[in-house]
């Protein structure tokens, strides 16, 4: 078996079992089905593009966006621990090298993302099925949505699983930056109303970004903005994974 399989097969066995399996579909759950349409009354419409939707089918397409970054929280957890409690030092006694490593967790938080992504939408399809407009590029683009989200955020992860070393410091910043993410962004609300300067920072958050790839791919609402959305993500999913690379390269566990 390949050393990235081997890896990779490590790295699920950790990071799937069934309490984080339960935790990836109940948390969507509640914000679904309970804030979703808690919420309904006072928020009836949601323009979206060229449709209006309603509250619950803007917040179930949104949180599969959510899902895919929390996922990615594997990635840092999986490096953090493996500093930690020594596994890195037994990973590199055997036939693994570096770039293995690098490598199996870029393909475990890919194949994490894409779980998610499928799990929620599976889930959230009952809310917005009357709004969807599949296309033969819907499917394509939440893949893109769940390969390049989860690079981003598995990449920033691990980023800042190499540069702390305390547990404490290491949940705190961790949890923090990802909730500045998840609320700060188009995830639970639409930018349009908001006041300045926080619509403004939800186009500085890369979620806004794929949250509206991922609902334009289920409403069929690719724009040339969309587009260009897209751009954006495959360029921050870019730079922080060679910054990932270059830090666990010259990493000293």
């Amino acid at each position: 078996m390949h050393p990235i399989v081997r890896l990779v097969n490590r790295n699920l066995t950790i990071s799937l079992n069934p309490g984080f399996l339960i935790w990836q579909v109940i948390f969507p759950l509640i914000y679904i089905f309970v804030a979703g349409f808690a919420y309904a009354p006072l928020i009836n419409q949601v323009p979206f593009g060229a449709k209006d939707l309603d509250y619950p089918a803007f917040l179930a397409s949104g949180m599969i966006g959510f899902n895919i970054m929390n996922s990615t929280l594997v990635s840092g957890i999986i490096i953090w621990n493996d500093r930690r409690h020594g596994m890195f030092e037994q990973i590199m006694s055997g036939p693994f090298t570096r770039s293995h490593y690098i490598l199996s967790n870029i393909c475990t938080i890919g194949i994490v993302g894409l779980v998610s992504a499928t799990l929620i939408a599976l889930v959230g399809y009952p809310v917005f099925f009357e709004s969807v407009e599949f296309s033969l590029i819907t499917i394509p683009i939440i893949i893109f949505g769940a390969i390049t989200g989860s690079v981003l955020f598995g990449s920033l992860a691990s980023i800042i699983s190499t540069r702390l070393r305390s547990s404490e410091g290491f949940n705190v910043i961790i949890n923090t930056v990802f909730l500045f993410f998840a609320f700060v962004s188009t995830a639970f609300y639409p930018a349009a109303g908001a006041p300045e300067p926080l619509k403004s920072a939800f186009y500085l958050n890369p979620l806004t970004y794929l949250v509206d790839v991922i609902r334009a791919g289920i409403f069929g609402n690719i724009t040339e903005f969309v587009i260009f959305e897209m751009i954006i993500l495959v360029g921050i999913a870019s730079i922080l994974f060679v910054i990932a690379s270059k830090l666990l390269t010259k990493l000293d566990f």
